[in-house]
């Protein structure tokens, strides 16, 4: 029987598998970049990886007897990838639900209202940088706070019942539902848009203010609408536009999907975004921020930031903007032609 351990390094020397992670000295059933997931099993999520795993015929083979699951975070694929491995065969019926809640969470998906919801319930909103804990395992515990060990071992539990009763958890998705909720009815009426520019395959995607509040986009206090975006943009490269004060505030993304290793998304590229950096610098006109390669975040690129890394108001236009980095796509797809 498998059995769950959240990984310390009192089991660096202990053969594990490791899912959704790729530790030393362990099996890895997991989409991170890094990782020896046997071929046979790989899919985009670590939750379909381990889903593969528990219906291949072959699974003692590629576990290799070893009992002991472990991770080293908290998120809803890693949580989802955990429950599959403990569950094995019984998970089968509900793989639609545990893929698309994994590929909500860790990729920032709309694959459905419940599935997005489920998510929320597991890990929070839909931002990936949000960093303040499960929903679910503090509503369990009664307290504010419940460090990611912790967290498993109350969530894990009640994983079948989130997926299959996901109303019944309204009270812990409701409020981050509801911003998503505003940010996707924005996009329908038009107020919020997503220009492509299919040929350098980078969507514009023009925020409107109002899905922030009525004051607008605070960037202390407001993150970009994930979801929504990652449901509309089409682009390898998202230019994230947000009205602010008397300019724009930026942040520049790869699609959210794009940090994982993954098999049918198709792999997209970093790029060197140096020269464009520097020509966007030289012609803005707010001294106060700085145009900045930015990888704080798994699939972001750039931000125009202060000086305490908060999101600013740049003088630049939106266009002016996508135009100067289309010079690097092409610069970069130039290059790759004359290596072919």
């Amino acid at each position: 029987m498998m059995r769950f351990e959240f990984y310390s390094d009192a089991l660096a020397n202990v053969p594990k598998l490791s899912v959704d992670g790729a530790l030393d000295n362990a099996i890895h059933f997991s989409h991170w970049r890094g990782n020896e997931t046997p071929g046979s099993v790989k899919a985009d999520t670590s939750t379909e990886i381990v889903l593969n795993l528990v219906a291949a015929p072959n699974h003692d083979e590629l576990t290799q007897g070893i009992d002991l699951v472990v991770n080293n975070h908290f998120d809803t694929d890693g949580v989802l990838s955990v429950w599959v491995m403990l569950n094995g065969e019984r998970a089968l019926p509900l793989r639609d639900k545990l893929i698309a809640a994994a590929e909500a969470g860790d990729f920032c998906e709309f694959t459905s209202v419940d599935a997005v919801r489920a998510s929320i319930v597991i890990q929070g909103s839909d931002s990936p940088i949000d960093k303040s804990g499960s929903p679910l395992a503090m509503k369990i515990a009664g307290e504010d706070f419940v460090n990611e060990a912790r967290s498993y071992h109350l969530a894990l539990p009640e994983v079948e019942h989130v997926l299959t009763h996901t109303d019944s958890y309204e009270s812990l998705w409701r409020e981050p539902w509801k911003r998503i909720e505003i940010a996707l009815e924005s996009f329908a009426s038009g107020e919020s848009r997503v220009d492509e520019d299919p040929v350098n395959k980078i969507s514009l995607v023009t925020l409107a203010p109002g899905i922030f509040g009525p004051t607008g986009f605070n960037s202390a206090a407001h993150a970009a609408p994930f979801a929504a975006i990652s449901h509309h943009a089409r682009g390898n490269l998202f230019v994230i536009a947000t009205p602010l004060k008397d300019g724009w505030a930026y942040r520049v993304d790869y699609p959210y999907y794009s940090w994982a290793e993954t098999i049918v998304r198709p792999g997209i590229a970093r790029l060197d975004f140096s020269a464009a950096i520097n020509a966007l610098n030289e012609i803005e006109k707010n001294e106060a921020g700085r145009w900045l390669i930015d990888s704080s975040e798994l699939a972001s690129a750039i931000k125009f930031s202060n000086m305490n890394n908060q999101l600013t108001a740049s003088r630049i236009a939106p266009d002016v903007v996508t135009r100067t980095l289309a010079a690097a796509v092409n610069e970069r797809g130039s290059a790759d032609a004359h290596h072919a």
